[in-house]
Formats: structure tokens, C-alpha cells, sequence
């Protein structure tokens, strides 16, 4: 008798059945028929659009910093080019030599100043870019974390930890440390000193224009 009232259970019939058709199922269905694991599943999508979102952003800028550097390292080329060509033309039309000669600091002032203001300018774009940079490279790392996770619950279904996993990604998120080499030298400080030499050779042609 006691056989019989267990194989008549409602509950011991229903999870015989859910047994062999929750290994029978997709993943995917699974994760639809479950609230928690849909809900995840939905929000971690919702995350990657945004990430991708920012990723897009990020990229437009970084274009628009260069697109800005390209014409600042332009002008103070073009600048310096017309001030000298200016300098010559208007010396080797004067007689005055002597008089140009005590009156070169004004020019050297001026060129100087223009310089230090385009190499302030392009340092301060090129530290824009270096951060950008950076941003589009931990939004990329999140995107590529997330993708995994989600590609995992597809997989998994039911099977997926939702505690375990959860955890993993918030762990792997917050000890997150770049493993990088310190460098000294960056290329941002090689342009900074070109740009200083050229400046200071300017310089030197201004007072030699002036005073030869």
C-alpha cells in the first residue's frame, strides 16, 4: 500500500517528469523559464549595449584629439614659417641693421611665447588622448568580460552559478590592475622636446635674421 500511495504523489509524478524534460530543454529556453536567470540575462545585455554605447564615444573623441593635435602641430609650423619669412623680407629691405638688431628681443619675445602656449596646447591634448585612451581600453576589457559571462549563461542554463559567477565578475572588475611596464619616457615627452627644439632653433634664426 505504501508503494502504491507514493507512485499516486502528485509531487513524486510532477518531478519525474520535470527531471528528464529539464534535461531535454535548450539552455536558452531554460533561462526563459526561469525569472532570476532571465532577469540576469536581460540586464547583462542591457550592460553590453551600454558598453558599446560608451566604447563608440570613446573612439569619436579620441578622432576628434587628433584631429585637433593634426592642426596645432600645422599652425605652429605654419607660424613660425611666415614669422621668419616676414622677419627676412623686412630686414633685407632695411638699411638699419644696427637698429633691428637692439630691437630683436620683441620678435624672440613674441615667438617665444607662441611656442610655450602651442606646447602647452598640445601636451594638454596629448594627456587628453593618453586618458581616453585608457577609458576605451578598460571599456573594452568590460565588454570582453561581460560577453564571456553571458555567452557562459547561454551555454550553462541552469547549470550557470548565479551566486559564483556573479561574484567572479564583480571580484574581477574591482582587482582589476594594469600590468604594465613603468615607462620613463612616453612619446608625448619626445614630441614636448621636439617641439622645444624647434623652438629654440627659431630662436637662434630670429636673432641671426635680425642681426647678420
Amino acid at each position: 500500500m505504501a508503494d502504491e500511495s507514493n507512485t499516486n504523489d502528485p509531487a513524486t509524478i510532477n518531478t519525474s517528469i520535470m527531471v528528464p524534460l529539464s534535461k531535454s530543454l535548450h539552455p536558452l529556453h531554460e533561462i526563459a523559464m526561469t525569472p532570476t536567470h532571465k532577469l540576469l540575462l536581460k540586464q547583462w545585455l542591457k550592460e553590453e549595449e551600454l558598453i558599446l554605447n560608451r566604447i563608440a564615444l570613446k573612439e569619436t573623441q579620441i578622432d576628434s584629439v587628433r584631429k585637433e593635435l593634426t592642426h596645432l602641430y600645422c599652425f605652429f609650423f605654419l607660424f613660425h614659417s611666415i614669422s621668419l619669412i616676414l622677419l627676412f623680407s623686412s630686414t633685407s629691405s632695411s638699411s638699419s641693421y644696427n637698429g633691428s638688431c637692439s630691437r630683436s628681443w620683441v620678435p624672440s619675445v613674441c615667438s617665444l611665447l607662441c611656442s610655450l602656449g602651442l606646447i602647452w596646447a598640445v601636451r594638454y591634448k596629448t594627456d587628453t588622448e593618453s586618458h581616453l585612451e585608457k577609458l576605451l581600453e578598460r571599456e573594452k576589457e568590460d565588454g570582453k568580460l561581460l560577453g564571456k559571462c553571458v555567452e557562459e549563461l547561454k551555454k550553462k542554463g541552469l547549470e550557470f552559478d548565479l551566486l559564483k559567477e556573479v561574484d567572479a565578475l564583480r571580484r574581477a572588475k574591482s582587482l582589476r590592475v594594469e600590468a604594465k611596464a613603468v615607462r620613463k619616457w612616453s612619446a608625448r615627452d619626445f614630441v614636448t622636446m621636439f617641439f622645444i627644439t624647434v623652438s629654440c632653433f627659431v630662436l637662434g634664426l630670429t636673432r641671426i635674421i635680425l642681426c647678420d
